[in-house]
């Protein structure tokens, strides 16, 4: 997955409309204030985009806190400044997240002033404010929260310095930081009694003012999730025609209240009161037939409310900002079935990875206008493009491949794509999930219609599925397009996402936020949503983008929970090493694999060794004239198992390896060939994307291969394309058409491998 966003943080506006400057030699001079004065082993650590890291010492005092200078000679055009305000020993950072300096003078200086906690760069320090107040109050346990101000004030050990806890009794105050001169910032009160997690408390202290208190680290402690993990298969609302019941999980709510809307765009709604309930839900119930309501929930967690959609709701209005009560009989296409394509091992796998939108939106396709770019364009058969080439579906089977895999079909953010303007020039990979449980409304023909989505997406799949085709959805419950504006966090604030220990949101995934599964209610959501798509769409696999965020025991609840619908459904996932705030034995990654059987990883060590790093454009690997490259791709044609002493990768299984050269992301083959080898003919880069693709499709485990990689595709060299537009992105009937010889040969490949390869 590629970044749909850049979260870094600059002192000027990076919109590329002005070309950065560049500079041979550069002075910074870092002015660093901290709240609780207490500036042991901080320093800045530094890098440049013509330099590697180092360190800078704040070893000057000043009269706003203190100050380290970085001065750096023979950089060779040196556009900006990267830092991290650190603990010499990395066991501690202010703010976590890279920030740059791209604004100097003319001779390549640059002054900034910075404050503990804040990540806005600043260009004046009177534009600080530094006025003493409570920047933390949290409840870390049920009787215990964690008090820290901006300024130290006065300490005695056994008193309570003057903090008043609105709504219950203080026991006691203890010192959590460190105590200077009788002074601390950081202190940790005890309550006489349990604090009731659905109440409101204020928190105050002389001359620093009132805050309210936040939930901490007693979200997802073992005591939260036992008192308050529901495992019931009722969440969301569950239809008849004589009623329909709600149940939602908002264990940190002191009200919760339905809202119903008669239209998508109301502004407002009609107000009914929820009930608590068991293990921290609430439910309402409405008599009568209610198909086609539109509905929200409201809930008050401490003094504010929030509104949001149901996160288990499976039908949505346009843009997916109401959700809908609908009668999922109503929507199965005549010719549904259970039954799908035979598939013996889930080894056997070769995967055709696409995006719903690329496969048909090529005017030449030959797929009727209507259904261009939409779910009802994949299930269109008989499609011919120019020359008579096969387009779409009929391209896809007469390939021979297994599966299909679509990148993200559920409902993605409306900042990418808007339904309602799908009129104009659009396009999105769809990495930022907005509703999981719910295709996407933009590759439907009636987006406004809840229901037209999810019957044109189950008449793809089934069509697909008489064609002798699986199809496997790409997941991604690794993060969301905005943590602070997602359902999820508006109705339990803190529960679903993964923090930092000074409380800022882990940031493994690189999109500003991680899910966090170790949680048991967010592992609940992903079990419960890919099992419904299993049995509500037939799906026959899942593809788990950044799978390395989740943990290992959520990833085989996954795998337990599909084995008990049908052990065939394939589960793959990127399980890169990321660094998020987990417990590295706890992660779902690569040196994990052996704690998930069932569970396939993609592997990156042949993909690289193969073409080169993804990482370095110019890098090469055994098929466009690297060395020494023999062992590393041996490890991949067995399929990452241990083959013997030598021969030896991740997995215990073939099943557990998807081999793989090229995917949506990063440049095509033929693109990185262009890079590599650009001074070879185009013949000889041919013979080169041809012997990738073959040692691929005549390895172990299951084989990949990305849209296009059997015409040789190109994106003319962009290498993140999830906004690209069609220009970039459609599969380019005329280049196929081109190219008959080479999908000649691809075709012999995948019968080759369903004919050689052992099974079982």
């Amino acid at each position: 997955m590629d970044k749909a966003g850049d979260d870094t943080v600059y002192t000027s506006n990076p919109d590329g409309t002005t070309p950065p400057k560049a500079f041979n030699s550069i002075e910074v001079k870092f002015n660093y204030y901290r709240y609780d004065l207490n500036y042991d082993n901080w320093d800045i650590w530094v890098w440049t985009d013509k330099s590697g890291g180092q360190a800078v010492p704040l070893d000057k005092t000043t009269s706003f806190g203190k100050q380290g200078v970085l001065k750096l000679e023979n950089l060779d055009g040196a556009t900006k400044v990267g830092f991290i305000v650190r603990k010499s020993d990395w066991s501690s950072k202010d703010i976590s997240e890279d920030r740059f300096i791209t604004d100097f003078s003319a001779d390549g200086k640059a002054e900034v002033w910075l404050a503990q906690g804040q990540r806005r760069i600043y260009d004046n320090p009177a534009k600080i404010d530094r006025t003493p107040r409570i920047t933390k109050a949290a409840i870390d346990e049920l009787n215990k929260i964690t008090f820290e101000t901006n300024f130290p004030f006065a300490y005695e050990e056994g008193k309570n310095p003057g903090i008043v806890l609105n709504g219950a009794e203080i026991e006691k105050v203890e010192a959590a930081g460190t105590v200077t001169g009788g002074l601390t910032n950081k202190v940790v009160i005890y309550t006489k009694n349990e604090l009731d997690l659905s109440q409101a408390y204020t928190i105050s202290k002389d001359g620093f003012g009132q805050a309210t208190v936040q939930m901490g680290k007693v979200i997802g402690s073992k005591t939260f999730e036992d008192r308050f993990y529901y495992d019931g298969h009722d969440l969301g609302n569950t239809y008849t025609k004589e009623k329909t019941s709600f149940r939602l999980w908002a264990p940190t709510a002191s009200e919760a209240k339905l809202v119903t809307y008669d239209r998508w765009n109301a502004a407002t709604g009609t107000e009914i009161d929820m009930h608590r309930s068991v293990k921290g839900t609430w439910t309402a119930e409405l008599s009568g037939d209610q198909k086609g309501l539109l509905y929200t929930y409201k809930v008050k967690v401490g003094d504010s409310w929030n509104e949001a959609v149901d996160p288990y709701v499976r039908a949505t209005a346009v843009n997916g900002d109401k959700g809908a009560v609908v009668d999922l009989k109503e929507t199965t296409p005549q010719n549904w079935k259970n039954t799908k394509p035979a598939l013996k091992n889930r080894e056997d796998a070769i995967i055709y990875e696409t995006h719903i939108r690329d496969l048909t939106i090529d005017p030449n396709s030959g797929v009727s206008s209507a259904h261009k770019g939409k779910f009802l364009g994949v299930a269109e058969t008989g499609t011919r493009g120019p020359n008579g080439v096969k387009t779409g579906l009929d391209h896809i089977k007469d390939l021979g491949v297994t599966h299909v895999q679509f990148i993200p079909m559920y409902d993605y953010n409306t900042a990418s794509v808007d339904e309602t303007h799908l009129d104009q020039p659009q396009y999105n990979w769809g990495y930022d999930p907005k509703n999981y449980n719910v295709p996407e409304g933009s590759y439907s023909t009636d987006p406004y219609t809840p229901t037209v989505r999810i019957n044109e997406m189950k008449q793809m799949i089934q069509t697909l599925h008489d064609n002798n085709l699986r199809v496997v959805m790409d997941v991604v419950y690794n993060h969301m397009f905005s943590a602070l504006e997602s359902n999820f966090n508006k109705l339990v604030p803190g529960y679903y996402f993964r923090y930092n220990e000074d409380g800022s949101l882990s940031n493994g995934t690189g999109v500003g936020n991680d899910t966090a599964s170790e949680h048991k209610m967010m592992s609940k959501f992903i079990v419960d949503s890919v099992t419904y798509w299993a049995k509500e769409y037939n799906i026959d696999g899942f593809r788990f983008d950044l799978m390395g965020i989740h943990d290992v025991d959520t990833m085989n609840a996954v795998r337990k929970a599909l084995d008990e619908i049908d052990p065939s459904i394939i589960v793959i996932g990127e399980g890169w090493d990321l660094g998020t705030a987990l417990d590295p034995e706890l992660k779902a990654n690569q040196k994990n694999a052996y704690k998930m059987p069932g569970i396939a990883h993609f592997n990156d060590d042949i993909r690289d060794g193969l073409k080169g790093s993804v990482f370095d454009g110019n890098d090469k690997g055994f098929i466009n004239g690297k060395t020494d490259m023999e062992l590393r791709i041996k490890k991949g044609v067995v399929g990452g198992i241990d083959y013997n002493d030598q021969i030896k990768n991740f997995a215990k299984d073939p099943e557990q390896t998807v081999t793989y050269v090229e995917a949506h992301d990063n440049n095509t083959l033929w693109d990185k060939l262009a890079i590599t080898n650009g001074s070879d003919s185009d013949e000889v880069r041919k013979q080169m994307h041809k012997l990738a693709s073959s040692i691929i499709l005549t390895s172990q485990g299951m084989s990949f291969i990305h849209a296009g990689q059997d015409f040789m595709r190109t994106k003319n060299g962009n290498d993140n394309s999830y906004n690209a537009g069609d220009a970039v992105n459609q599969l380019d009937c005329a280049d196929a058409a081109s190219s008959m010889q080479r999908l000649s040969i691809s075709r012999a490949l995948y019968s080759l491998e369903k004919a050689i390869l052992p099974s079982g």
